[in-house]
């Protein structure tokens, strides 16, 4: 069985350093051969590019941006009358993953616009996102960039997020059919909606292009004692042979070096079942 490769999420780790390029060196000092980071459009490009160039870390997703965050934007794929923001935004993240020799964009879906159902608004904001979504294909097929759609659960993280089960994101990219366009399994958010990860896993893994472990309620480090076997998560995706990556989107308790036993454990396994 191949083993997994891991990817340090900039946002959640090494935050003991202000700066993303800072953290990028911390990646990498630490035994990670590849990072993720949602936002990095306020860091100067020409520094991540030395950071990623020094290491030969892969830079292997980052997020369209969000909008306003201060406004209550969460991303704009989904938003009524947001269409040519989002397309501008969606020039500006291929301009950094071009720069950064990123294959993978995650097209963010956006939350129900303040003061309107989700029920009223839902099917006006599944034909825009499919609109943006096709437009998007079209243009990371020439860039040679995977576009990722994401479900983020509405019970605890973020109840206006629009796009919320594994279910309706896969049910869209299959209505679209582009195969540049696939589905970014968080598992934390899958648990929190529907459970039954097991066969949710088998059922959309042609979809999958990408996976995060992120934070649920009663842990953080992925081996401390919860609901969720990671372990046995690992040995799923790796009978299944899942060749991309897994970001780990994380706090850590006791800062980044203490939140990382876990993949040191994972990677010296890894390392004696090579040998």
């Amino acid at each position: 069985m191949p083993p997994l490769q891991f990817c340090a999420n900039l946002t959640w780790l090494f935050t003991e350093l202000p700066e993303l390029s800072q953290r990028i060196y911390a990646a990498a000092a630490a035994g990670f051969r590849a990072v993720e980071a949602a936002w990095p459009y306020d860091e100067e490009l020409l520094e991540l590019q030395r950071a990623r160039d020094a290491t030969g870390v892969e830079m292997v997703l980052i997020n369209t941006p969000p909008g306003n965050l201060r406004a209550g934007d969460l991303g704009l794929g989904a938003v009524p009358g947001r269409e040519q923001e989002f397309r501008q935004g969606l020039e500006q993240a291929v301009q950094y993953a071009q720069a950064l020799q990123c294959k993978r964009i995650h097209l963010m879906a956006g939350r129900v616009p303040l003061g309107s159902n989700r029920a009223d608004v839902a099917q006006d904001m599944e034909r825009i996102f499919i609109q943006n979504l096709t437009y998007a294909a079209d243009l990371l097929s020439k860039k040679g960039i995977t576009g990722l759609i994401e479900p983020i659960n509405t019970r605890i993280t973020d109840p206006a997020y629009f796009l919320d089960s594994p279910h309706h994101a896969a049910a869209i990219l299959e209505k679209l059919g582009k195969p540049n366009l696939k589905l970014q399994m968080d598992v934390f958010h899958w648990q929190i909606m529907d459970g039954n990860l097991t066969q949710n896993i088998l059922r959309y893994f042609p979809h999958i292009g990408h996976v995060q472990v992120a934070q649920v309620p009663e842990r953080n480090e992925p081996d401390t004692p919860g609901e969720l076997n990671f372990s046995y998560l690992w040995d799923v995706l790796e009978r299944h042979h899942y060749q991309g990556f897994v970001g780990c989107e994380y706090h850590p308790l006791g800062g980044t070096a203490a939140g990382l036993g876990w993949l040191k454990e994972y990677w010296t396994r890894k390392e004696a079942r090579e040998d």
